[in-house]
């Protein structure tokens, strides 16, 4: 048996008003039982808009924002399976590797096996008596590039510390819609969406959540970027770079549709509509060893899709050179 920590969050809708918070929960976090929901209320473990409420009966007025941090006891027996893994370092406290598009990271919904965690139980079966088989940050399916994970719980305990005091460096490689003219920073916290469950949104009662990006290149209708975290919320560089209204290529969940400049060559059309993912790529990894304290620093080149995208790119921007002297 293990301790998972499980985030809730959601909004209250109007039509919700005059209800109590223990009927209100109940609705908005369908997976939990309301016997379960009631009890962390009595925890405390239930804030709305960011104060802590004890009282089941409390009525809600509509637009709250709820949060919920609680721990349940999961029982794990996850399958050792012979994927493999391009580890980019190895040695007796850590692993860095370079994740390919199309491979989760951790088991869940429809996805409980076939992933990251089950390929490091096959090549280091000693992880799984660490907790979340030492798992300390993530990417999504569809995002390539680095990620750490800690083979021992001391280096595990010493990497989560470091991700949550911000002396981890993550940067990323991406290409967005539109042509951004300059750089900057994107400072707006980041909640669940208020309708959409699995989705996630710039929210004014959402954690903090900043992302530095500047630009690398500019296309005709498209911008290739790099970014660094300063924080890591779930979906982060997809959620703000949608809020710039700047969504990344192939991120259909938020808004990345498919946009081809004028006359543009049918190669470079089919080109764009073939990219299926986010156009995101974990570019550089830069942290502390764990227990040696050594400064260590990864790069993991760009993705052979992501390689033929902006060569598709580059292609159509020579073709239409009188086009980009006028932008």
């Amino acid at each position: 048996m293990t301790k998972q920590t499980i985030e809730l969050e959601a909004q209250v809708n109007e039509e919700q008003f005059g209800k109590r918070l223990d009927q209100v929960i109940a609705e908005l976090f369908p997976d939990y039982s309301r016997s379960r929901l009631k009890e962390w209320i009595l925890a405390e473990k239930v804030t709305v808009n960011g104060q802590v409420v004890t009282k089941a009966r409390e009525k809600m007025l509509g637009n709250e924002k709820i949060f919920i941090e609680a721990e349940l006891d999961v029982e794990v027996h996850h399958q050792a399976e012979d994927i493999e893994l391009n580890i980019v370092y190895e040695d007796d406290d850590i692993i860095v590797i370079n994740k390919p598009a199309n491979l989760v990271v951790h088991p869940g919904a429809g996805n409980q096996s076939g992933t990251i965690l089950n390929a490091l139980l096959h090549h280091f079966p000693e992880i799984e008596n660490v907790p979340r088989a030492g798992i300390v940050h993530r990417l999504d399916k569809d995002t390539t590039g680095l990620m750490v994970i800690a083979k021992t719980i001391p280096a595990q305990t010493q990497l989560v510390a470091d991700i949550q005091e911000r002396l981890v460096t993550r940067e990323y490689e991406a290409v967005c819609l539109g042509r951004l003219t300059a750089g900057g920073t994107v400072d707006k916290p980041i909640g669940r969406h208020p309708t959409k469950r699995t989705c996630m949104a710039v929210n004014e009662y959402g954690r903090e959540s900043v992302t530095h990006y500047r630009v690398i290149e500019k296309f005709r209708e498209h911008t290739h970027i790099r970014l660094r975290l300063e924080t890591g919320r779930t979906h982060q560089i997809r959620v703000h770079m949608s809020h710039l209204r700047h969504p990344l290529v192939g991120d259909h969940q938020y808004g990345g549709r498919v946009r081809t400049p004028k006359n543009a060559s049918q190669e470079f059309v089919d080109t764009i509509r073939g990219f299926k993912r986010q156009a995101l790529h974990a570019a550089m990894l830069r942290f502390h060893h764990p227990i040696t304290n050594e400064e260590l620093t990864f790069e993991a080149p760009l993705p052979d899709d992501f390689v033929t995208l902006l060569s598709a790119m580059k292609t159509d921007v020579s073709e239409h050179q009188d086009d980009m002297d006028y932008c």
